[in-house]
C-alpha cells in the first residue's frame, strides 16, 4: 500500500446527528498511531480560538503543544486567523440551508471562491495535524453535513464520509438529557436539548443530506446498533475504508488480552486532541463499547410515537422497525 501525499491530507470526516456514538468511534480508531483524531473541528473557530476551551488532552486550547504547533505549521499561528472574518465566510458556507446549492455540480465563480477558501482552513489544518503526529489519516467527527459538503469542493483533500447513523427515537432520548460541558473552563455550560419533534427533523434532514452526499463523495454507512454489537469488525471496516491496512494493535484497547491470551487490567486509552465532543473525551478510564438502550425503557410513550411517525421513512430505510434492526451492519451509502 502506497504512502499517502502530505500535500494531499487525507480526512476520515464523521457525519450525522449527534449522540449516534461518533466520539466512541473516534477515540477507538485513536489509539492507533497512523491515526490523528481532532474532535469536532467545526467548533474550533467559537469554542477553541473564542472561548478557549479544554482540549481533550485537558488543556486550554492555547496551552495545548499539539494545537500550537498546528496553528503554527497550518496558519503561522492562531494569532493570525481573523476569526470574524471566519465565522463571516463560515455563515455563507457552512449552513445546512446551503446543501442544496454545494450539492450542485457548478458553482459560480464567486460562491466557489468562498466555498473552497473556508474548505482550505480546514484542509490546511487537516495537513498540519498530519505532519505535527506523522500519522496516515486524521478523524474529524464534526458531523454537518453542510461541513461535509463544503469540503467536497476543496482543493487537495482526500475526503472519506462515514455516515454514522443511530436509531432515532435512542438519539431524541439522549438530546433530551441534560449533559455538562467539562471544556468549559469559566463558569458552568450545558450541551443543547432538544424536543422529540426537533430531533425528528434534524435526524432526517442530516441523514437524507448524508444519502444525497453519497452520490457525489466517498461515503460509508454505518449503524450505531451495529458498531457496538462488534466494535473490532467496525475498526476493522473503517480502516479499510479511510485507506489503511490491518493493524492488530488497533483493536489492543477492545480485547485487553496479551500474547498469552490473558485478559489484564485494561490500559486508559489515549486522550486524544479533541476539540470539541461528547464528554467521553475526557474519561482517562478503560474504553468499553457497549449498546446504551435506555431509552426503550425512559422515553416517554408520546415522545417516542412522535419521533417513530416523524422519521418513519429513513427507520424503515435503516432496518429499525423491528426490534433490534436488520443484521446488516455495514453498507455502502
Amino acid at each position: 500500500m502506497s504512502a499517502p501525499d502530505p500535500a494531499t491530507p487525507r480526512v476520515l470526516f464523521v457525519g450525522g446527528l449527534g449522540r449516534s456514538g461518533s466520539t466512541l468511534l473516534e477515540l477507538l480508531l485513536a489509539q492507533s498511531a497512523d491515526v490523528c483524531a481532532v474532535g469536532e473541528v467545526v467548533h474550533l473557530w467559537e469554542r477553541a480560538l473564542g472561548a478557549d476551551e479544554r482540549c481533550g488532552c485537558g488543556e486550554r486550547f492555547t496551552a495545548c503543544p499539539f494545537w500550537r504547533q498546528v496553528g503554527d505549521q497550518a496558519f503561522g499561528g492562531w494569532a493570525a486567523v481573523d476569526r470574524d472574518d471566519v465565522l463571516a465566510l463560515k455563515d455563507r458556507v457552512d449552513r445546512t440551508r446551503h446543501i442544496p446549492r454545494l450539492a450542485k455540480e457548478a458553482l459560480p465563480p464567486e460562491q466557489l471562491a468562498d466555498v473552497r477558501r473556508y474548505a482550505d482552513l480546514y484542509t490546511r489544518i487537516y495537513r498540519a495535524a498530519l505532519s505535527v503526529t506523522g500519522a496516515r489519516v486524521v478523524v474529524d467527527s464534526s458531523k454537518h453535513a453542510s461541513l461535509a459538503f463544503a469540503l467536497r469542493w476543496a482543493e487537495g483533500l482526500d475526503l472519506r464520509v462515514l455516515h454514522l447513523v443511530r436509531d432515532s427515537r435512542a438519539v431524541a432520548y439522549s438530546w433530551g438529557k441534560q449533559v455538562r460541558r467539562p471544556e468549559v473552563v469559566d463558569g458552568e455550560d450545558f450541551m443543547p436539548t432538544f424536543s422529540p419533534f426537533e430531533v425528528s427533523k434534524l435526524w432526517t434532514a442530516q441523514n437524507a443530506a448524508f444519502h444525497l452526499l453519497a452520490s457525489r463523495a466517498k461515503v460509508l454507512r454505518l449503524r450505531y446498533e451495529d458498531f457496538t454489537a462488534d466494535p473490532a469488525g467496525t475498526v476493522r471496516r473503517v480502516r479499510d475504508f479511510a485507506g489503511l491496512p490491518d493493524d492488530p494493535a488497533a483493536l489492543r484497547i477492545l480485547s485487553g488480552a496479551d500474547e498469552t491470551g490473558a485478559a489484564p487490567e485494561p490500559a486508559a486509552p489515549f486522550r486524544a486532541h479533541s476539540v470539541a465532543g461528547n464528554p467521553l473525551r475526557f474519561s482517562g478510564g478503560p474504553l468499553t463499547v457497549r449498546r446504551d438502550e435506555a431509552w426503550r425503557d425512559r422515553l416517554p410513550r408520546r415522545s417516542r410515537a412522535v419521533v417513530s411517525l416523524a422519521t418513519l421513512p429513513l427507520r424503515v430505510r435503516y432496518g429499525y422497525l423491528g426490534q433490534r434492526g436488520s443484521d446488516e451492519s455495514v453498507e455502502r451509502a
